[in-house]
């Protein structure tokens, strides 16, 4: 199973991602445990906001490239 994930940042920006492990993944972005991306290393701490679940890699990496050329409002709005 993978997920295409939105987190919102302490500075209220958006980040984007995929992964197999939602748990863990956000602990490494927060920086609790080893593997975070650049971006979210100096706005934590973060928040999942929004997840999708998908059969395969190919399907969530699909729906990431959809999300990240979303508008800011679009990301928003899947969340309602």
């Amino acid at each position: 199973m993978y997920f295409t994930y939105i987190l919102r940042c302490s500075d209220d920006t958006l980040y984007t991602g995929i992964t197999t492990d939602l748990d863990r993944r956000i602990k490494q972005h927060n920086g609790e445990i080893i593997g975070g991306a650049k971006y979210t290393l100096s706005r934590k701490p973060v928040f999942l906001y929004y997840f999708e679940e998908f059969e395969n890699r190919s399907q969530a990496t699909k729906r990431e490239l959809e999300i990240k050329k979303m508008s800011r409002v679009e990301k928003l709005n899947l969340n309602k």
